[in-house]
């Protein structure tokens, strides 16, 4: 496309340039016979010089008022000739996206305790920026520029530098071959000024625009693969749930979900002073002895950590100890609680009511209550407010579709938001699905799906495999097989003399042995259909388990180094990973310290959501920043030995790490 683009150039239409103004005036014979000389196609006569031979182009009615004007005019067509050259500009090319750096520095705004501190005298080459897992480091000096905080070129690196002359020296070569001819002085003076002015500034926006693509790219599938791995969160499941949204000032909102996932009532809990917690601890006792509660979900927003421990302590002291209280990540739920959609689920309830009905079902069903939020405000991401909108868009939809038909959806419970993500169901129709479930009652089989209307053949050819139906009339309707299987298996249990009941769990055995049905259906399905009749109605996503931070940090200021604490991957970069531990500021694990073995793309080690252990390595508190490793600690022989205890505030020894965990803490900070 770069080859065609250069050759096309000298006849795209365009503004007009002072070249096209000479060549007006006459002076494209001067500007040849000076190219002529340089490169030996026609020899000077003895005695001929420049201005001798620009003397004859002087004429004031082509405006053309003197010997300097004439010379300017021929220069000025010499550079445009030599800018539009297909072969330098692809010798500029390759030489600039094979030697060329990115260097960046101070710029006019920067900040006393800047974010961009790691790049105020920073150089890469661009080969290294063009590798996807480097690409962030592009991102974040172009956000560094467009804040005025970093100031961007392109060329050579700046210890022996020889980019500029080795591209100079090309430039010259072709402009002039004969140093003695009398044009030649003008001829490398217009070499040098086509590279600079018009050669090297469009190269330049093609280095730029290639590094931006690649980093889109990349940032994109970063964005994605985490948005996949949380909304295939484990699930608490179908059982009631309170879920509380923190509070210091106006309290903690908090509200009752039945195990269907519908809202029952809210109140408010205030736990400041030890009367308003004597209060809260009966309101809790009266809620939990009446409304089977089976977990509390709390967001980890402000006051998380208090009011989780508050909650904890009073459960105990109530008696009710084993019921779990789980931090859940609110991240997008004030975007949800504001939005069209809790509106019209909840359009009499508070803002904050509806976060802490979204925090509750979050544990229900991660997958079910995050695809009523933009998975752009999920945050869990690199640089993606940086990246094309669009194409965001566009990937972060396929993933949450993705997601939604591989676990597969319940017909009888599931939002229309949550059906419209279905496979040939959009949000007419989804809606209609549900009135119809309203008016109706619940579906007693798929093929129910047919009365819907505007329900098509096709939109059931389309969509029935991805929708079960549990206790319906037929038990595969609750597996991921598709109605038109449905003949093939029940042709085989009447040969057996048994009932389609019969061919589910073990009863699979039966089918096994059929080798004609392997033929029939191909491989592929046929492995398919084993893996759902042996487990009828199953999710595909891992089993829900609590967790629990450290109960003697939730703050940063609580923390020490050589520190052992629990946590929980809220994102996943190229760099490495975000973790929190409970003390409102995630902390990174560069990506050199995730394994004590070479680790070339983070994602291979952790995903959002994931359980980990992590030992504290460094706390920054001037700029809010933890580091964090996930190696192994070592002795000074290095023979590794036993962590340090957890209680509370036991002096560690710090080992020494030869990589500084901040290093890419500059570029992303993450703040709740």
């Amino acid at each position: 496309m770069e080859t065609l683009e250069d050759i096309y150039l000298p006849f795209k239409l365009k503004r007009k340039t002072k070249a096209a103004k000479a060549k007006e005036s006459g002076l494209e014979p001067l500007a040849q016979k000076i190219w002529d000389w340089g490169h030996g196609t026609a020899k000077p006569a003895p005695g001929d010089t420049l201005e001798a031979l620009a003397e004859h182009y002087v004429s004031k009615e082509k405006g053309v008022k003197d010997l300097a004007s004439a010379l300017q005019g021929a220069q000025d067509i010499l550079i445009e000739k030599l800018s539009e050259a297909p072969e330098l500009r692809q010798f500029v090319r390759e030489y600039s996206f094979k030697n060329g750096y990115i260097l960046s520095e101070k710029g006019s705004k920067s900040l006393l305790h800047s974010k961009y501190e790691k790049y105020f005298n920073f150089e890469e080459k661009i080969t290294s920026l063009l590798l996807p897992q480097n690409s962030h480091r592009y991102l974040a000096i172009k956000r560094g520029w467009n804040e005025e905080e970093l100031k961007i070129n392109i060329g050579g690196a700046k210890i022996n530098n020889q980019y500029d002359a080795e591209l100079l020296k090309r430039i010259e070569n072709a402009a002039c071959t004969q140093p003695a001819s009398p044009g030649s002085a003008l001829l490398l003076k217009a070499a040098k000024l086509s590279l600079k002015a018009h050669i090297q500034t469009s190269i330049d926006s093609e280095i730029h625009a290639a590094l931006k693509e690649v980093a889109d790219e990349a940032a994109i599938t970063v964005f994605a693969e985490n948005v996949r791995k949380l909304l295939l969160s484990a699930p608490f499941g179908s059982q009631a749930v309170l879920g509380v949204d923190p509070g210091i000032r106006t309290g903690c909102k908090i509200a009752i979900v039945n195990d269907a996932g519908k809202y029952i009532a809210s109140t408010v809990m205030f736990t400041q002073s030890a009367a308003e917690k004597s209060q809260s601890a009966q309101m809790l006792q009266k809620i939990l002895s009446t409304q089977n509660i089976r977990a509390i979900a709390v967001g980890n927003g402000t006051a998380g950590r208090e009011t989780e421990s508050f909650l904890r302590t009073t459960l105990k002291t109530l008696g009710f100890s084993t019921v779990p209280v789980v931090m859940v990540n609110e991240s997008g739920a004030s975007v949800y609680s504001a939005s069209e959609v809790a509106r019209e689920e909840f359009p009499d309830l508070d803002l904050t009511v509806r976060g802490a009905i979204s925090i509750a079902r979050r544990l229900q069903d991660p997958l079910a209550e995050l695809v009523k939020v933009d998975p752009k405000s999920i945050g869990v991401g690199q640089y993606q407010h940086d990246v094309s909108p669009t194409q965001l868009k566009k990937n972060l939809d396929q993933v949450v579709d993705s997601c939604v038909n591989g676990v597969g959806v319940n017909l009888n419970t599931a939002s229309y938001h949550l059906l419209s993500r279905v496979s040939g169901i959009g949000h007419g129709l989804a809606k209609s699905i549900v009135e119809y479930r309203e008016k109706k009652g619940v579906f007693k089989s798929r093929q129910d799906l047919l009365e819907v209307p505007r329900f098509s053949k096709k939109s059931f050819e389309l969509s029935a495999g991805f929708l079960r139906v549990a206790g319906g009339l037929n038990p595969l309707d609750n597996t991921g097989i598709h109605p038109e299987r449905y003949e093939v298996l029940e042709n085989i249990a009447q040969d057996q003399k048994k009932k389609i009941s019969d061919l589910l769990g073990n009863g699979v055995e039966i089918l096994k042995k059929q080798k004609a049905l392997r033929e029939r259906v191909g491989a592929f399905t046929y492995d398919d259909i084993i893996k759902e009749l042996e487990k009828p109605g199953r999710d595909p996503r891992e089993g829900f388990s609590a967790f629990q931070f450290r109960e003697d940090i939730h703050e940063v200021k609580d923390l020490e180094a050589g520190m052992i604490c629990p946590g929980l991957v809220t994102n996943v970069t190229n760099f490495g990973a975000f973790v929190d531990i409970g003390v409102h500021q995630d902390g990174l694990v560069h990506i050199s310290q995730l394994s004590d073995s070479f680790v070339k793309d983070p994602r291979t080690v952790v995903s959002p959501g994931d359980k980990v252990h992590v030992r504290v390595v460094e706390v920054n508190l001037e700029k809010n920043q933890i580091a964090l490793t996930m190696k192994k600690e070592l002795s000074k022989t290095g023979a590794p030995r036993a962590a340090p205890s957890t209680s509370p505030k036991t002096p560690p020894t710090q080992d020494k790490l030869t990589n500084n965990a901040f290093a890419s803490l500059s570029s992303l900070k993450i703040k709740r």
